[in-house]
């Protein structure tokens, strides 16, 4: 009986525990977006346009294929994917867990065991790449954001930093992507709940000099606090 009280009270505290770190995460979620850093404007002309989009879940850096800066299509090859040619004028890039990538095309697929290998930083990481042939719409899902050439060299090299890269080119992941418009690549860091997809879209921001909240673990942090 002595046992069987004291495995109760373990049990009952573990759940305690569980539940207000779910609430602390929460509402550190909710609250720390607020925060913002970079809050001084841009001094430098801002002539280049940029999207952020969002899936309600993801977010992704949305950029114009071809532009005096860079050509996406060069580190990106046509060949690399089943569909695209040079109609396609933007490139949307994200960071994510691997096995969600690749394990996940609609919500109904989603595994437990996906579910927690990310959370608990267990899995690898892959960079999504899609091709587009318009600019995306803005609206609550995409906000445009006008940049100067600094700010885009910054995105540009953050980006870059982000792939893992052998013999210089992208390590391209032979599995199907969501369309024929789509593929995968290897990726560098860890992804957990502490640093999810948004978290990346965040600090790409930061590092720009975007004013963004100082966390955005989830997609709203960002949608509803960039540039304010």
């Amino acid at each position: 009986m002595h046992i069987v009280k004291s495995t109760i009270r373990y049990l009952f505290r573990f759940i305690l525990g569980f539940a207000g770190f779910v609430l602390v995460y929460l509402l550190a979620s909710w609250l720390l977006p607020f925060i913002t850093v970079n809050n001084e404007p841009e001094t430098t002309k801002s002539d280049l346009d940029i999207f952020i989009e969002s899936n309600g879940v993801h977010t992704d850096f949305v950029l114009p294929v071809q532009q005096h800066i860079v050509n996406w299509n060069r580190l990106f090859p046509y060949s690399d994917f089943e569909e695209v040619d040079s109609t396609c004028h933007y490139v949307s890039v994200g960071w994510g867990d691997k096995g969600f990538f690749l394990n996940t095309p609609e919500w109904k697929d989603l595994k437990a065991s996906t579910a927690f290998n990310a959370a608990f930083g267990l899995s690898s990481t892959a960079m999504h790449i899609t091709y587009h042939k318009e600019a995306p719409v803005e609206g609550p899902s995409c906000i445009r954001l006008k940049i100067s050439r600094g700010q885009y060299y910054r995105l540009i090299l953050y980006i870059y930093r982000s792939f893992q890269w052998q013999h210089g080119k992208l390590m391209h992941i032979d599995h199907p992507g969501y369309n024929r418009q789509d593929c995968f690549y290897e990726a560098n860091g860890a992804y957990h709940m502490f640093k999810t997809c948004n978290v990346w879209t965040g600090n790409g921001l930061k590092n720009m000099g975007i004013r963004v909240g100082v966390w955005t673990p989830f997609q709203g942090g960002i949608m509803e606090h960039i540039g304010k």
